[in-house]
C-alpha cells in the first residue's frame, strides 16, 4: 500500500496543531524551520521551559519537565534554528532538578482541567525514572548536534542519574524500558557502561518487538518503532529484522480515509484527540521516510 501523503497534507491541514502542520511541511516540503520555532514559541514560558499543552494531554500553562521531551525532539529537527533555546530549556531543568540528578514526573498543578490522570496525580516531590529518562533521551538526541546541550552541566547529571536508576530497573513498566532504551541508545556506542545495559534491557523485548503497556486501553503498545526508530541505531541491532520489517507493513498500512494516522491510547479531551493524530501523522511519515519506505 502507497503513502498519500497529500491525503495526510489535508489532514493536518484539517485538524492539527499549527506546529505539526509546520513539522510536516519542513519534512515533505522543504519549508522554513524558522517557522516551526515560531509555532514552537507559543508553548514556550518566559523561564525557558514549555507548557501550554505542548504534550496534548498535559494542557496546563506552566513549564513541565515532560514539555521539554517535545520541545528538544522539535529543537533537534530545526538544527540551528532554534537558536539558544535549548540552552536555556536545560537551565530551566537545572532549576527543578532534584539533588540526586533526577526530575519530577510533573511541578506542583493548580489546574488539572483535562490533564490525563496519570499528571494530574503524580508525586510532584521524587524523582521520576521514566520522566528523567524521557527527557535525557530526547537531549541527549540534540546534543549529538548541538555543542552547548552537550556540555551543559544539567545533561551530565541528568545522564548519571539514568544510568545509575536503569542498572537497578529489572522488570521496569513498558515506558520506563521505552525510554531507558532511548538513553541507552544514545550512548551505548561511546559508553561500555550502557552498551552492557542496553544488552540486558533489550533481552526483555520479545520477538516480535511489541510490548503491551500496562494500564492501557485494549491494544495498546509498542512497538519496534517506537524502542528503535533509526536504522542502524544500537537498539535496532538488538531486534529481528522481520520484526522491524513487519512494524513498518503495519506503519505504512495504518494510513486512515481522512489521511491521517491514528493512535492506541486514550486521550483526555476532545483537542488532544486530534492533536495526537497530528503529531502520529508526522511521526509516521517521518518514521517511513526515515527506513526507506517513502
Amino acid at each position: 500500500m502507497g503513502i498519500d501523503l497529500a491525503a495526510a497534507d489535508r489532514f493536518l491541514t484539517a485538524h492539527a496543531r499549527v506546529l505539526d502542520r509546520r513539522r510536516f511541511d519542513v519534512l515533505v516540503h522543504g519549508g522554513d524551520a524558522s517557522a516551526v520555532i515560531t509555532a514552537l514559541d507559543g508553548y514556550r514560558n518566559v523561564d525557558g521551559g514549555y507548557g501550554w499543552g505542548l504534550e496534548p494531554d498535559l494542557r496546563v500553562a506552566g513549564s513541565q519537565p515532560i514539555e521539554a521531551m517535545y520541545a528538544f525532539e522539535t529543537l533537534e529537527e530545526c538544527g540551528t534554528a532554534g537558536g539558544s533555546r535549548a540552552v536555556e530549556l536545560c537551565d530551566w531543568l537545572a532549576g527543578v532538578t532534584f539533588d540526586d540528578g533526577g526530575l519530577p514526573f510533573v511541578t506542583p498543578i493548580d489546574d488539572t482541567t483535562a490533564c490525563a490522570p496519570w499528571f494530574a496525580g503524580a508525586d510532584a516531590t521524587t524523582s521520576s525514572v521514566m520522566g528523567t529518562c524521557g527527557v535525557t533521551a530526547a537531549a541527549l538526541g540534540l546534543a549529538r548536534h548541538d555543542r552547548a546541550v552537550a556540555e551543559h552541566p544539567w545533561l551530565a547529571r541528568a545522564t548519571r542519574y539514568c544510568l545509575d536508576a536503569i542498572a537497578r530497573l529489572e522488570t521496569p513498566h513498558t515506558y520506563e524500558l521505552l525510554f531507558a532504551l532511548h538513553v541507552l541508545d544514545d550512548l551505548a556506542a561511546d559508553m561500555p557502561e550502557a552498551a552492557d545495559h542496553l544488552a540486558r534491557l533489550a533481552a526483555l523485548l520479545p520477538p516480535s518487538g511489541a510490548v503491551p503497556v500496562e494500564g492501557g486501553i485494549e491494544g495498546e503498545m509498542k512497538r519496534p518503532l517506537d524502542f528503535a526508530p533509526r536504522p542502524g541505531s544500537p537498539v535496532r541491532a538488538h531486534l529481528a529484522p522481520e520484526a522491524v520489517e513487519a512494524d513498518l507493513d503495519r506503519l505504512a498500512g495504518e494510513q486512515q480515509e481522512d489521511g491521517g494516522w491514528p493512535v492506541d491510547f486514550a486521550s483526555f479531551s476532545p483537542a488532544a484527540t486530534l492533536e495526537w493524530r497530528g503529531v502520529a501523522t508526522v511521526r509516521a511519515v517521518s518514521v517511513l521516510r526515515a527506513n526507506g519506505r517513502l
